[in-house]
């Protein structure tokens, strides 16, 4: 079959799986993006991943979809065999800046110097091949990364099929799809041995990658964090620093790489300590020293002795002199050592208020924030949430209505906290009044003082654009136009932080309302951060303009 019928079908298929209920539209495109189809015959498909993370994740989580999937389209049980194809990344990095322009077409000419990556064929097979092996090894450096031959669909398949290409294929290494369909057929479980004791399960919360719903607002950290659980101790992430705002996710993707780390890497210890319960067990050990010198050492030994340190909530230890100098200590020797450490703050380090060694130090490594959530991504929370909830207590299929699904979406806040437990708080109410056709209004009134602020207190942009316009004389078409005097661009910069601190949507949204992108709704909030700084003006006039605002909301 050729590439493009291969792809094509690949496309069928990712697009069927995206349609099934009980799978996540936005997470199946995070992870079937990082898969290439490279053989298929009339019951087998051969997938590629870019690394062993993808590789497992997608042999857990998604081959009984797929092979769903390839039923419902052809009527046919499929067996999906997955390998790794470590050159598959860098060969898509690198056909994205590599064009073949036709003849002539300007549009598509390199720009004056422009560097271009020449395409090297693949080389030809060595003389004298070794046996085939029973499963394809990952390729090569250099190969072109396809991992067999395949024969094309039978015609009578619903899916169709097209003709082999007789134009030359590059080599592609041999492999027995016979053994390689034994090999991944599902095999019966062995018998336990007499007398021995089950592995018990690693994980230590249920808070994994799997389960993170995945958006814009946190996209870029999610995929910084999978690099961190498959690659710990790797630069440039070392040490990665997660910040955002209460409740945006950050505990979710430390434990995440926690437990992935445990569950792919059992030879590695991963130490995960929230910063108050640090600063607790630092201050216990330091006044035991006296009665038991080797209670201060064995405190310190604990953490030096992690492959992998997690350490939460650090703006916690602000102001702790004492226990931020064991923490930068146990930071210098881990990293020192190749050692991953994952730190999390609810802001970025340089505000945290601590010394600049500190700060310079934790900001040495990839640092990102998680913004708050757009509506898609928390309306994907509250379906994820309620299907959680529904599995762990034995209610079957069931499901929250979308309207009112779009309701809690739409009417939370930023923290996810809070927009689980008003899941739960209508699931449970449902379940003891035993009203599975729950109204919208009946919810509203359920959940009428239970957010803590965004729209449910009836706020929008448009109040708080109407505030400042009125309390700095200003027109809304100046506040949202291109003027850029300064009597103009310090009202908009005000009225846009005030549109992330009290609704806490994301810069993108806020940018839109404002006629700006994200990077200039970004730029005015760090602006009117830093005035607030030192300028008692602006922050009077943030106070009088939160109190004018906050009558909105009543």
């Amino acid at each position: 079959m050729d590439s493009e019928k291969l792809n094509e079908q690949w496309r069928a298929i990712s697009a069927q799986v995206s349609s099934y209920a009980d799978m996540d539209a936005s997470q199946v495109s995070a992870f079937f993006s990082r898969l290439e189809p490279q053989a298929m015959s009339d019951s087998f498909l051969m997938l590629t991943a870019d690394n062993d993370f993808i590789k497992s994740w997608v042999e857990q989580h998604y081959v009984e979809p797929i092979q769903r999937a390839l039923r419902d389209l052809t009527g046919v049980q499929f067996v999906v065999a997955v390998a790794v194809d470590p050159t598959q990344e860098a060969r898509k990095a690198a056909s994205a800046t590599v064009t073949a322009p036709a003849a002539g077409s300007a549009a598509t000419a390199p720009a004056a110097g422009a560097v271009t990556t020449p395409v090297v064929p693949p080389a030809p097979p060595a003389t004298g091949t070794a046996a085939t092996p029973a499963v394809p090894p990952a390729p090569a450096p250099g190969q072109a990364g396809a991992l067999g031959r395949a024969t094309p669909l039978p015609t009578s398949s619903p899916m169709g099929t097209a003709p082999l290409s007789t134009a030359p294929q590059p080599y592609m290494p041999p492999y027995d799809e016979a053994a390689v369909i034994d090999h991944y057929s599902p095999q019966p479980a062995p018998e336990a041995a007499t007398g021995g004791a089950s592995r018990p399960s690693c994980s230590t919360s249920s808070l994994t990658f799997g389960n993170f719903v995945i958006g814009d607002s946190n996209r870029m950290a999610y995929s910084m964090a999978v690099e961190v659980a498959e690659s710990p101790g790797r630069s440039p992430l070392n040490p990665l620093f997660i910040y955002g705002k209460s409740g945006l996710g950050k505990t979710h993707l430390m434990r995440a790489i926690q437990n992935y780390i445990e569950e792919t890497r059992p030879g590695m210890r991963t130490v995960y300590a929230d910063s108050a319960d640090f600063l607790s067990k630092h201050v216990e050990a330091a006044r035991a020293h006296d009665r038991e010198k080797s209670s201060y050492k064995d405190f310190k030994t604990y953490y030096e002795e992690a492959d992998v340190l997690l350490i939460d909530d650090v703006q916690y230890l602000q102001g702790k002199t004492q226990t931020l100098d064991i923490v930068f200590q146990l930071f210098n020797t881990l990293t020192a050592q190749g050692k991953q450490v994952v730190l999390s703050a609810d802001r970025m380090p340089k505000n945290i208020g601590i010394d600049e060694r500190y700060y310079s130090r934790f900001s040495a490594g990839g640092v990102i924030d998680i913004q708050p959530p757009e509506i898609e991504t928390k309306l994907g929370i509250v379906k994820s949430f309620a299907d959680e909830y529904s599995r762990g207590e034995g209610l079957g299929n069931f499901t929250l209505a979308s309207d009112i699904q779009m309701y809690i979406a739409e009417n939370s806040s930023s923290n996810i906290r809070e927009l689980k437990s008003a899941v739960t708080k209508v699931i449970y109410q449902m379940m003891l009044f035993n009203r599975a056709d729950m109204t919208v209004e009946e919810v509203r009134t359920l959940l009428e003082n239970h957010f803590s602020g965004g729209p449910s207190r009836n706020l929008s942009i448009e109040d708080i654009q109407r505030a400042v316009e009125s309390f700095f004389k200003v027109s809304r078409s100046d506040l949202v136009g291109p003027k850029r005097s300064r009597s103009v661009v310090y009202p908009r910069q005000i009225a846009i932080y005030l549109c992330r601190q009290l609704l806490d949507l994301p810069y993108n949204d806020i940018g839109k309302k404002f006629n700006r992108d994200h990077s200039t709704a970004m730029h005015s909030v760090a602006s009117v951060e830093e005035m607030l700084k030192d300028n008692r003006g602006v922050q009077e006039e943030i106070e009088a303009l939160q109190k004018i605002i906050s009558e909105y909301s009543e």
